[in-house]
This record gives C-alpha cells, structure tokens and sequence, in this order.
C-alpha cells in the first residue's frame, strides 16, 4: 500500500516510453544508404524530348498490319510472291526504308545483309538464305555503332519445314518489333539526318524464329568489319498489354540484361532506367538483370555471347497463348503502347549516339593515407569527353546512388568504402551526354573455371 502514492509517477513514465517508442523505431527503420536515383545524373537534351512527339502510332500500325497481309513471313516461305512469304516482307521493309532516305536527303545507307544458313532446327537441316534489313544512320565516328532491331520473321515454329506454307500473323511476335524499328528509322533520319557521334543502325532482321540465325550473321559481321558495338537493342514483342486472366498492364515495359560486374549489359540496362525516368516517365522501365525469360531467346543474345553491351525490351504481360499461332493478329497488339516503347528506344538510341566513348582500364587502389577508408580511382582517357564522373552505389542497391564530378583528370580520391560497394567512371561530353558507366576493378580477377562447350540457343 505504501506504493500506491508512486502509481501516478510510474503510469506517466510508462506513456512517455509508449509515445517514444514509434521514433525509436522509425530511427532504427531509417535507411543505410541513399535510395538511387534512377536518372543517376543523366540529363535531358531538348532535341531528343522534341523528337519523340513524331512517333507515331497510326504509323506503326501501317507497318505492322503490312507485314501481317504478308500471310507468313517463314524464313523458308516464298521468296518470288510480291504479296506473300518473306521475300514480299523484306521488299516493303527496304522500299520503306529507301523512301525514308530520299525524304532526309539519302541521309540513310539502306541494305539487304545477307546470310546463307544451315536451319538446325528443322529435321532435314536445310540451308537457307537468311536476309536481313538495314539501315545506316552514319556518324561522325563510324567505327562505332549502336544497333537497334527488331525481327520480321514470323512462324507457327514447329520442326518441319513444310510448316512455311501456315499462316503466321505474327502481329506481336515480332510485327510490333519490327515496325517500331522502322518508325524509329523514320523519325531520327528526320529530326537528326545529321546522324549523331555514333553511327546508328536500324536492323530488321530475319531467322529469329530459327535460332537468332539473322541477329547472329549481323553480330558476326559488325565484329569481322573490327566495329566497336556501343549497344545492341532488340525490340521484340512489345504490344500486347493484356494477360490471359484479364490483367491489363499498359504502363510498364520490361528489359532484360545480363548485370555481372564488369559486364556492361547490367550497365546498359541501368541507363535505360534512367533515361526512361528522364523522357518516359509514364512508361515503367522494369528492369532484369538476366538475359532474357526463362527458357527464352532474343536478338540481342549474339551480342552478348561476343562481349557487345546488350539488352531486350519486351512487353509487361505476355500471352504465350497467342505466339507462334494464327492468333497472333492485329487484336492482340495495342499501338499506342507499342509507340510508347518506341519513344523509349528514340531516347536511349540518341542519348548513346550523341555520347562520347566510355572510359577504358578504370582500376580502385585502396588508399592507405585515409586507413583503407578512401579509394584512389584511375582509368585512361576517352576521346571526346570534355570531363569524368565517378559513380558510386552500395553492393545491395540496383542503381548508382552518388555521382562526383571529376573534372578533366583521370584520377579521383573516393570518399567512399568500396569493401561495401561500387565505384565506377563515365565520360561525359561538352553539350552533357554521358556515356555508359565503367565499373572499376579493384584487383586481380578470380581464376576462371575451366571452359565449357556452349550451348545450343535457347529456343526463341
């Protein structure tokens, strides 16, 4: 009894601790590092903002219901027919392509690529003449080139190769690909008949559906000719927003890149990111940070196998229900949708274009004046860069967090642990264009295990 006068005290102290508790945990909830900035520093240039106004739907529609009239577009289908089989497909696309060049003043160099190809995939292993369209936009550096494609090549996709007389729409996979290429090829020879610091290269490509026959001819063939591939797009079903339970996604688009250091396919991916949050904003860029879905191929993959930065867009929802069959028509392809990934593309394709070299042999030395807690970063020069950024990102966040100005030199003291983390150097030149980030090794790399035999593509 003789506590019952202390009641009141205890009661009050116990309501202030009830009422700091909630701080106490939104302090111990605080995060550790800064949340990344998706747009990592990249800023926008007005031109490019202005250009993605021409993009336009009703456009790509044309395009794609074109190639769909085509009956099927079988890499082993007619090749005479003026309006059935593959060879009607690529003759529209280089006689779109050829009057895109007259309107800029011949600004674009329109070919056929072709590739004679043993078709694996069919039971007797036919040889096939594999062709592909491209179209050049040169730059003032033509040893280097950004490619975007899309496939124009569509199949039921059984085993037999009489399976070439079947229709295929293909409307979605890949019509809606490869018609955004061809609008993409419209709009920049344009607005930028000029072309930009890298050379861009339109590409519809054939034999997608056979193994990336057209997609590996073109990667061999840029490697051969000793070009240095800035990045290699695929666009490769990119309209179809609704899923087969009725789910609708219209707003987000998916990407898909390989991310281990010191790849630069996780890198391309991550600008892709931050050029979507720039000129995109209301098209979700949902990266991947692996090569394409599971089980699953695309064009980009035979850049990737050579060592080239590589990344695929496709569609939020898929619906494998309508791929590879006479249900891949018109109805499953939404076009607004479709030009808004094509406005994407524009972005990123002249954002890379205009943008200096990224940096080479950038290497991290931990600096033993500071204790091991700051890093020395160095790496050589980049022609064209006017000046260097270091980047820096903890090991658990997806996307760079600081960005520090490093001026002309190519040394920098990071204030930075990087036992936690990573750095990485850009170049970036006098009108602001960044180039691709360069992760810094900080040591010798790990033994490699012994090499493999690789492996077959996986089917498309």
């Amino acid at each position: 009894m003789r506590l019952l006068h202390l009641l009141p005290a205890l009661l009050a102290a116990s309501s202030a601790l009830a009422q700091r508790r909630p701080a106490a945990t939104a302090r111990a909830a605080a995060p550790l590092a800064p949340a990344p900035d998706v747009a990592m520093g990249l800023a926008r240039d007005a031109r490019i903002a202005a250009a993605l106004a021409d993009v336009s739907p009703a456009r790509i529609r044309v395009t794609d219901s074109t190639l769909v009239a085509f009956g099927t577009r079988h890499t082993l289908s007619d090749t005479a027919s003026d309006a059935r089989g593959i060879g009607a497909a690529r003759r529209f696309l280089y006689r779109e392509l050829r009057a895109y060049s007259r309107d800029c003043g011949g600004c674009l160099r329109v070919e056929y690529d072709p590739h004679d190809v043993q078709i694996a995939r069919f039971r007797d292993r036919p040889m096939a003449r594999v062709v592909n369209v491209l179209a050049w936009l040169p730059g003032r550096d033509t040893s280097r080139v950004v490619v975007i494609s899309g496939h124009y090549d569509s199949c039921i996709c059984s085993t037999d190769a009489a399976d070439a007389t079947s229709d295929a729409p293909g409307a979605d996979d890949d019509g809606s690909g490869a018609s955004a290429v061809v609008e993409l090829a419209r709009v920049m020879s344009k607005r930028f008949p000029k072309g930009f610091d890298a050379t861009i290269v339109f590409a519809v490509v054939a034999a997608e559906e056979q193994g990336l026959l057209g997609a590996t001819g073109l990667a061999r063939r840029l490697h051969d000719e000793q070009k240095t591939v800035v990045a290699a797009f695929t666009d490769d079903i990119i309209g179809n927003v609704m899923a087969d339970d009725g789910r609708v996604d219209s707003t987000s688009v998916r990407t898909y890149a390989v991310d281990s250091v010191p790849s630069r396919s996780g890198e391309l991916s991550r600008y892709v990111w931050g050029i979507g949050a720039l000129y995109t904003p209301r098209l979700e860029v949902r990266p991947t940070f692996r090569l394409d879905r599971i089980g699953r191929g695309g064009d980009h993959s035979p850049f990737h196998r050579l060592g080239d930065p590589a990344l695929r867009f496709t569609e939020r929802l898929e619906d494998t229900k309508r791929q590879h069959l006479p249900t891949d028509d018109l109805t499953g392809v939404n076009f607004p949708y479709v030009a808004g990934v094509t406005r994407l593309n524009l972005a990123t394709v002249a954002s890379l274009g205009s943008a200096p070299p990224p940096v080479d042999s950038v290497v991290a030395r931990r600096d033993r004046a500071s204790g091991g807690q700051k890093w020395t970063v160095s790496w050589k020069s980049a022609p064209g860069a006017a000046r260097y950024e270091v980047l820096f990102r903890a090991t658990t966040s997806p996307t760079w967090t600081k960005v520090y100005d490093a001026g002309t030199v190519n040394s920098y003291l990071l204030d930075e642990q990087l036992d936690d983390g990573w750095a990485a150097v850009r170049s970036v030149s006098a009108d602001g264009h960044r180039s691709l980030t360069t992760v810094a090794s900080t040591g010798a790399p790990p033994r490699a295990p012994a090499a493999a035999p690789p492996a077959p593509p996986p089917a498309p």
